[in-house]
């Protein structure tokens, strides 16, 4: 598993790096296919509620699969982010199945 993770005009955050990478393992555990991951981290600084945005771009066999949420923290956009990955991995582990 190879997970790069930037963030783009916002503080480097450990706890939050091992959080997303934490996340990320139990998808990478859940669908063996996966190769990578790219996770970016930015702020929309017009937004005072929200803003606070997460990209991913998983690569796997196939077309890479790409999400991202913007929350009022970035463990929130985290989670509902991998939400919409597992969603979209459950869809191409169907297309995977042989019958």
């Amino acid at each position: 598993m190879t997970v790069n993770i930037q963030y783009v005009h916002v503080d480097i955050s450990e706890t939050l790096s091992a959080y997303t990478e934490d996340k990320l393992q139990k998808l990478f555990n859940k669908y063996e296919f996966l190769i990578s991951a790219d996770v970016h981290f930015k702020q929309d600084r017009k937004q005072h509620d929200s803003g606070k945005i997460c990209s991913m771009e998983l690569s796997l066999p196939g077309p890479r699969i790409f999400a991202t949420s913007n929350e009022r923290n970035f463990e929130l956009a985290v989670k509902k982010t991998i939400s919409e990955l597992d969603h979209q991995l459950q869809k191409r582990k169907e297309v995977f199945k042989v019958y």
